[in-house]
C-alpha cells in the first residue's frame, strides 16, 4: 500500500494565482513529513484552465510513482460549491451532478477517497481572523459580514448556508466581534445583509469580508459592486496566501492517512 495526496483547485490563467496553489501544497507536504515522519507524494491538480496541470495529469503522476490508495482534497471554500460535485463524479465518487457536467471521467487505478472542502473548519476560521485583523478596530463594537460565492440551486445553496454559518459563528465568538452574519452573491443583497446587523445598534461598526481563495474579480470588483452605499467598510482580502490553509491541507491527509494504518482501507 503507498498512498498519495492530490489537492485539486480551479485553476487559472494568472500565474499568480496557481502559484499560491502550488506553494499552499508544497508547505502541506513538508508539514504532512513533520507530522507523521510519512514520505507521502502531495501534487496539486487543477479543474481547468491549467495545461498539462488536470486532474488526470495529476492522477498519472501520483500513479506513476506507484500510489495504490489516493486522497483527493477539493481545495475549495464549500460542500455547495457544484465544482465539488463535478470533481467528485469525474473521480468516481459521486452521483453525477443535478445539470451534467463538461467533465470526463477520469481514470483512476488507485483505491480513491474523496475529501472535503473547506466549509467552516477551525483552520479556515483562523486564516479569516488574521486577514480582518488590520480592518479591525474594536470587536466588541463591530460585526462581520460573510460573503460567498454561494449558489442559487436549493440544496447547494442550502450546503453553502451551513458551512458559512458555521465559519461566521467561528470567527465571531474567538475574534470577539459583537455579532457575525454571512450573504451569497447568488441569492441574497449583501447591503441589506449589512443594513440588518446595523438595524437597532446604529453605532455597530459593520466589517463586511469576501470569502474568496484568491483576489480578482470578485474581491475587486463584484463585492464592491454589490455593497456600494451599504453602511460598512470593506475588508477586502483573500485566503491566499495564508499558511493556515497549508494547515489545512496536511490535517485532513494526515487524519486519512491514520485510517489508512488503522484499517488498511481508505477512509
Amino acid at each position: 500500500m503507498r498512498p498519495g495526496i492530490l489537492v485539486i483547485g480551479h485553476g487559472s490563467r494568472e500565474a499568480v494565482w496557481v502559484e499560491r496553489v502550488e506553494a499552499a501544497v508544497r508547505e502541506a507536504a513538508f508539514l504532512l513529513r513533520e507530522r507523521t515522519g510519512a514520505e507521502v507524494p502531495v501534487e496539486a491538480a487543477y479543474l481547468e484552465l491549467v495545461e498539462g496541470r488536470l486532474i488526470q495529469d495529476g492522477v498519472d503522476r501520483l500513479e506513476a510513482l506507484g500510489v495504490t490508495d489516493l486522497l483527493a482534497v477539493p481545495f475549495f471554500i464549500s460542500s455547495g460549491s457544484m465544482h465539488v460535485r463535478e470533481i467528485g463524479w469525474a473521480l468516481g465518487a459521486c452521483d453525477e451532478p443535478e445539470g451534467g457536467t463538461d467533465l470526463k471521467p477520469v481514470r483512476v487505478g488507485a483505491r480513491l477517497s474523496y475529501g472535503r472542502p473547506m466549509d467552516d473548519d477551525p483552520e479556515i476560521a483562523e486564516a479569516l481572523l488574521d486577514k480582518i485583523a488590520p480592518f479591525s478596530a474594536d470587536p466588541a463594537g463591530e460585526a462581520v459580514l460573510l460573503i460567498g460565492h454561494g449558489n442559487a440551486e436549493p440544496e447547494l445553496c442550502r450546503a453553502w448556508m451551513r458551512g458559512m454559518s458555521g465559519l461566521a459563528e467561528r470567527v465571531r465568538e474567538h475574534g470577539g466581534y459583537a455579532a457575525a452574519d454571512v450573504a451569497l452573491l447568488a441569492t441574497d443583497d449583501p447591503a441589506e445583509k449589512a443594513e440588518a446587523l446595523r438595524r437597532g445598534r446604529p453605532h455597530l461598526r459593520v466589517l463586511a469580508v469576501p470569502v474568496f481563495l484568491s483576489e480578482g474579480y470578485f474581491t475587486a470588483e463584484a463585492v464592491p459592486k454589490r455593497l456600494r452605499g451599504a453602511p460598512c467598510d470593506y475588508a477586502e482580502t483573500a485566503l491566499l496566501p495564508h499558511p493556515k490553509l497549508a494547515e489545512w491541507i496536511a490535517r485532513q491527509s494526515a487524519e486519512w492517512l491514520a485510517r489508512l494504518e488503522r484499517s488498511g482501507q481508505p477512509g
